[in-house]
């Protein structure tokens, strides 16, 4: 295993223990985001332009590289990660929005 796989797994595994709930994120402070087998982090940190907002995911048990997705939020923006789900059913969504300076995850199944 590569260095850089290790760390990501290492980082994953640290976070996995805490679900994405709803509630507020502090600057610099990662919060686990898990979709159906999918294991990610996310943060922010504040720019001049907004707040940046830096989620990683890596698949559960793969070798594939992880991808990383950035986002600067401004005030009443958000941005959703979500994984599909079976026919006739909601998929998997992870909500991540601004409110003023504050940044809130929302993981609900009924967002979509």
């Amino acid at each position: 295993m590569k260095p850089l796989q290790i760390f990501a797994a290492a980082s994953l595994a640290l976070f996995a223990a805490y679900p994405a709930n709803a509630g507020g994120l502090e600057p610099i402070h990662a919060q686990s985001i898990v979709l159906s087998g999918i294991s990610g982090t996310a943060y922010y940190t504040v720019e001049e332009n907004g707040f940046n907002v830096v989620s990683t995911f890596a698949h559960q048990g793969s070798d594939a590289a992880p991808i990383r997705v950035q986002a600067v939020l401004a005030s009443g923006e958000c941005v959703s990660f979500s994984t599909p789900g079976a026919v006739n059913t909601a998929a998997d969504t992870v909500e991540v929005c601004r409110q003023g300076d504050e940044v809130f995850f929302q993981k609900d199944q009924s967002l979509n």
